[in-house]
């Protein structure tokens, strides 16, 4: 079996060799998650395991998947109270893999990303430690002194809610591969109802069940947050607002859009999730309308995009089908955006 594409193993290997503790042995590369964001590779070499992320292959926007980035943001974070993977090093020269990367440890552990594995939070009791562990992750991430951990400079906080109408906006001209009167409504309404953001703090921008790993035998513990690509200084509450667009209430299913592993008895609904995180960080959250419809409106310009890469050919790893759900996200944000009295 070769190696999965993006990885020239000849260079790659040099690069573990001289830059990596412990990687000048032979080595495997294996996609474990690819396409949606960046790609993501387990290494192993002798009795040891690493993780790869690079861009993907086609279709980059600008500004996105900067690897520098999402380097620097995880290496400030290594010793903050929020679980990341340790970095190990960073490879911005193109000549090695046609694109940066970086290496980082691997941290395994149970993903929830469409389904609760047997024997993993069966009890709703266990449900409920993992939800607060979920909400408290993301209460001590916006607690963070960003300056402290050397992120100044990292993003810009002012006129950010703004900003990401409109960088959002620029996104969907890049990525759409047709119109959608649905996207343009969205933008107008959110346009006419910008709130005023706290102060700023260190924001994930992708929170979610799915980019997290719990320990299998504490559900109650998380073991590592992943994904860090669209992480900046912002508004903390777009986290919340993101965080709301995938979680289903009990008996919801979303359509069959995005997961529902949230509507399992034991779970928080949305506004419990809403008022713990109120709770638990202090801040008033009076436009949470307003906050998922933007977090529904960046996942429909996501998904344009992997839909984009799909049909150049581009996309790495399972899940598409070449299906456009644009449309049925951006209509979920709208109906929620109405229904809130956003815009």
């Amino acid at each position: 079996m070769g190696d999965p594409q993006g990885i020239h193993r000849d260079d790659v290997a040099r690069f573990f060799r001289d830059h990596v503790p412990g990687g000048g042995v032979d080595l495997t590369f294996e996609l474990i998650s690819g396409g949606r964001s960046n790609l993501t590779y387990l290494v192993r070499g002798g009795d040891r395991e690493w993780v790869l992320r690079r861009p993907p292959l086609g279709h980059v926007l600008p500004t996105a998947h900067d690897m520098a980035r999402e380097h620097r943001v995880l290496s400030a974070l290594a010793d903050s109270g929020v679980p990341v993977p340790r970095t190990i090093a960073l490879c911005t020269d193109t000549s090695v893999n046609e694109q940066p990367f970086y290496v980082m440890e691997y941290r395994p552990g149970v993903v929830l990303a469409d389904a609760i594995p047997p024997g993993f939070a069966e009890t709703e009791a266990e449900r409920g430690r993992l939800c607060e562990a979920f909400v408290d992750t993301l209460v001590r991430l916006h607690a963070i002194d960003w300056k402290a951990v050397g992120l100044e400079g990292f993003g810009h906080s002012e006129g950010f809610i703004e900003r990401q109408v409109r960088r959002w906006s620029q996104q969907w001209e890049r990525s759409k591969t047709g119109e959608l009167p649905v996207i343009d409504e969205l933008i107008r309404r959110l346009n006419a109802a910008l709130p005023e953001s706290p102060p700023p703090t260190i924001v994930h921008g992708d929170y979610r069940l799915g980019n997290m790993a719990f320990d299998p035998g504490d559900p109650g513990r998380v073991v590592a947050v992943f994904d860090w690509e669209m992480a900046t200084l912002g508004d903390p509450l777009t986290d919340v607002g993101y965080t709301l667009g995938y979680w289903a209430n009990p008996g919801e299913s979303f359509g069959g859009v995005l997961p529902a592993v949230t509507s399992a008895p034991g779970f928080l609904t949305r506004d419990q999730l809403v008022a713990e995180y109120a709770r638990r960080s202090g801040l008033r959250i009076e436009h949470v309308a307003f906050y998922q419809a933007l977090a529904l409106y960046k996942l429909a310009v996501i998904s344009e995009g992997i839909y984009a890469r799909f049909m150049q050919g581009k996309t790495l790893g399972e899940g598409f089908a070449g299906v456009r759900t644009t449309e049925k996200i951006a209509e979920r944000a709208l109906e929620i955006a109405r229904a809130g009295g956003v815009g």
